[in-house]
């Protein structure tokens, strides 16, 4: 057994002739976390919550007791690959329903007070550069935000919907047509989950 990324372990087929080749990843399941695994669908359930995805069938998944197997029947790069994504899929996953995604933003303006608030599913941002009509970025499903101040807290147990929430922020006060070293207003993700942004 060779060891591959961190919390995961590289299995590789018998290659004697004639028998099947291949490559399994283990990945360890934390105590106090249930994960099933129907269909090629995962569900992982922990203190803050549940997540469940689905995942295509290119590769063969299993729990065997603490431990979720990912197998394919090829050692080809692009099967490697697959199951390195799914795998940090996974880990996403259980670190969310453990502990919880947090994205952070900060507010920025220079020349017209912007104003951002939340409303329902959507976050308003109100006199962004100027303008009459406010922008509108949408929340999804499960996640929450906090303004205070110039700061915004994006919180969830899915990560892929925290950060898309987050980015849906920062890419509708993007600046267009107008000069960015001059112009800097906008809302800009300053730290992914504990990883802050230089």
């Amino acid at each position: 057994m060779e060891s591959g990324k961190e919390g995961l372990d590289v299995v590789k087929g018998n290659k004697d002739v004639g028998l099947k080749k291949g490559i399994d990843l283990e990945i360890q399941i934390p105590e106090g976390i249930e994960v099933d695994i129907t269909d090629n669908v995962i569900t992982v359930h922990g203190k803050m919550g549940k997540v469940e995805r689905k995942f295509p069938s290119a590769i063969d998944m299993l729990k065997k007791d603490s431990l979720i197997i990912l197998s394919s029947d090829s050692e080809r790069k692009r099967q490697k690959a697959i199951l390195g994504a799914y795998n940090g899929h996974i880990k996403n996953m259980i670190h969310g329903v453990s502990d919880g995604i947090v994205y952070k933003l900060k507010i920025v303006y220079s020349h017209f007070p912007m104003g951002v608030k939340v409303s329902g599913k959507e976050v308003i941002i109100d006199n962004f550069l100027g303008e009459k009509h406010p922008r509108t970025a949408k929340i999804l499903e499960g996640v929450s935000v906090d303004v205070k101040g110039q700061d915004i807290t994006v919180t969830g147990i899915d990560k892929e919907k925290v950060a898309q929430t987050a980015a849906n922020m920062e890419q509708n006060t993007r600046i267009k047509n107008r000069d960015p070293r001059v112009f800097q207003d906008g809302c800009y993700i300053v730290q992914k989950d504990g990883k802050v942004l230089s």
